[in-house]
């Protein structure tokens, strides 16, 4: 079984593509894989029956980047039997301080097969839809279609992407989590059907993408617990749409973000929707919970963007 490493499924799926079935690698995975053995170390953090439960969802996740990728194998992990996955994107080099999938067996490979390959090295009886050419306007009916849950793991950036699929999960009644990674730490929102969407909370309708990215940023977290250790402002500039990263704010939404996806998919434990979001960082040692009713018209969510706008991240103060 050493053969069967996510780089050899990622060539082996790019040679043989739907062929898949007919070569011994994947045939030895499936003979000698259980599911029940696979996730027993789940049980008694859920029972027999949620573990059974959580094999039937469906989880749709947008971006196999930085918290995509993670949030992938992380659900994988937890049992998920089944995903819808999007990503138009090829690894490369600058991706390797923080995306799971990123490795020089991998570069320039798209992210969507190489995350598939890994997802089905963990659980080879996965039922994984890929969608190579990401979310668009086009294809989010198809996307969605049968999802249980929607995890979000688009760059901070993809504007309109994000904004067309929290739409369309408000439309279908489809439960959307995202968690962004904010220095060494995670920024989370929930958003359930019938209470306050993405749309109210951000308030970004057809403004410029500069506003909708101090918006973004000043939901997210409001607090601003990561901006008081950061070393070199300058690496932020969202009129240029960069920003630092590191791998602890990635692998710490996709632990909260799966805690969020076990709560809603087996219907226990509190869920804190928006206008409810909370902020964990691990360098500062401190957890924030906030809360902003009215979302962007909330007067102190108001008075952060409008602060926010006037500093603008990155520029000349």
């Amino acid at each position: 079984m050493s053969a069967l490493t996510p780089a050899f499924c990622v060539n082996f799926m790019a040679c043989c593509g739907s062929k898949l079935v007919e070569q011994n690698g994947p045939q030895l995975m499936a003979q000698r894989f259980s599911y029940q053995e696979a996730f027993s170390r789940n049980l008694g953090w859920v029972t027999p029956a949620e573990q059974a439960a959580l094999r039937g969802k469906r989880v749709a996740i947008a971006g196999m980047g930085g918290v995509g990728g993670v949030h992938l194998l992380t659900l994988a992990r937890l049992g998920i039997g089944a995903f819808h996955i999007a990503d138009f994107d090829h690894f490369d080099l600058a991706n390797f301080n923080r995306q799971v999938g990123a490795a020089m067996s991998t570069l320039d490979q798209p992210k969507v097969d190489v995350l598939y390959a890994m997802a089905c090295d963990i659980n080879p009886e996965l039922s994984i839809t890929r969608f190579p050419e990401g979310v668009n306007e086009s294809n989010l009916e198809q996307f969605f279609a049968g999802a249980d849950l929607y995890v979000d793991g688009l760059d901070f950036f993809a504007f309109r992407a994000r904004q067309a699929t929290f739409a369309a999960c408000a439309r279908l009644g489809i439960p959307a989590v995202t968690a962004a990674p904010l220095g060494m730490g995670t920024a989370v929102l929930t958003f359930l059907p019938g209470q306050m969407s993405f749309e109210d909370y951000f308030g970004w309708g057809d403004l410029p993408d500069a506003e909708k990215a101090l918006r973004f940023l000043a939901g997210l977290a409001p607090s601003g617990l990561h901006a008081r250790y950061l070393v070199d402002p300058s690496a932020i500039n969202l009129k240029e749409q960069r920003g630092p990263s590191t791998i602890m704010g990635c692998q710490l939404c996709a632990g909260a973000a799966a805690t969020e996806a076990l709560k809603i998919l087996l219907d226990r434990g509190k869920v804190l929707a928006a206008p409810h979001g909370w902020q964990f960082d691990a360098y500062r040692n401190q957890l924030v919970h906030t809360w902003r009713p009215g979302g962007h018209r909330n007067p102190l969510q108001r008075l952060l963007i409008a602060m926010l706008r006037r500093r603008r991240p990155g520029e000349p103060s």
